[in-house]
């Protein structure tokens, strides 16, 4: 199996690599200069060429804050560069897996949301990724759109590694305690995504595995508590840590808004793809180990 995956630095891209180390199924990973979203024109050809059993779209414009003030760009990544990489797998008669987010919706729900929730995005990045899953849908018919949350790795920028280089610095952090969500590993991610891939390649004639999903770990945190668990790993493993001091939203002001209510329903995916992914507290132990061992290189 040869899958093409854009975005070759983030962290669900390194994350494949990773999970396919020593299988049957090759990973390609693309980015610049050999693929550019900002330059969605030339993007079919350089897919097509490669002749993939199928693509990943992980590459996106991810600046929450900075999207606000380059709307052009995010839309440019993350809406028309989806629509031509999902162009060209309808070419190679290949399925697309897109990958998206939590901040398609408000999070004004008191529930998890489900797949076919109203969607209300309260800024440019998830406006142009809002964008980026209609315009998969509208290229390609043979495609899954996972939506995903508050993504870490060993590896990447991500709030696991933020609050550990905090923690070196000073011994308070003060932390937003009423946004909740599911803390994603990456390398989990990878493993369901893979599964998705399997899925679409071996049942090409169900319905049901296509569409949009949501896959997020099991369990959910705040913030605050999201990071009091990474230093109490990081604690527990020789690490640094500091006191988390619980902040509302209005004492951290940012440009973009984020949603308070995170939470995705996972319920189709398991029931589909037979995937769910472990639980957070699961996963966040050996990425903090390994960020910690990779520190002390």
């Amino acid at each position: 199996m040869r899958i093409v995956v854009t975005g070759r630095h983030g962290q669900v891209a390194q994350a494949l690599r990773e999970r396919a180390a020593g299988s049957t199924t090759e990973i390609i990973l693309l980015a610049r200069p050999e693929i550019d979203l900002t330059r969605p024109n030339e993007i079919e050809a350089t897919l097509v060429d490669l002749k993939p059993d199928a693509i990943v779209n992980a590459a996106a414009y991810t600046a929450v804050d900075q999207a606000e003030s380059a709307p052009e760009l995010a839309y440019t990544i993350n809406a028309e560069g989806a629509a031509a990489v999902a162009r060209a797998a309808a070419k190679l008669g290949a399925p697309i897996v897109q990958l998206s987010t939590d901040y398609v919706f408000d999070g004004s729900s008191d529930q998890p949301y489900r797949e076919d929730a109203p969607t209300g995005p309260l800024g440019v990045y998830g406006a142009s990724k809002l964008a980026g899953e209609r315009a998969v849908a509208d290229a390609a018919r043979d495609y899954a759109v996972l939506r995903t949350s508050w993504v870490y790795a060993p590896f990447g920028k991500n709030f696991v590694r933020t609050m550990l280089a905090l923690a070196r610095q000073r011994d308070e952090v003060r932390v937003v305690c009423d946004q909740i969500g599911a803390p994603t590993s990456a390398l989990d991610i990878a493993d369901g995504v893979l599964g998705v891939v399997r899925n679409l390649l071996a049942q090409p004639a169900r319905s049901d595995l296509r569409g949009i999903f949501h896959m997020t770990a099991e369990g959910t945190a705040t913030w605050a508590e999201f990071a009091e668990a990474i230093f109490s790993a990081s604690r527990a493993a020789g690490g640094p840590s500091a006191k988390v001091i619980p902040i509302p939203t209005n004492e951290y002001p940012t440009p973009a808004r984020r949603p308070a209510n995170s939470r995705l329903d996972t319920s189709a995916l398991a029931a589909a793809h037979g995937i769910r992914l472990p639980h957070w507290r699961h996963s966040l132990r050996p990425c903090i180990e390994r960020l910690l061992a990779q520190d002390a290189n």
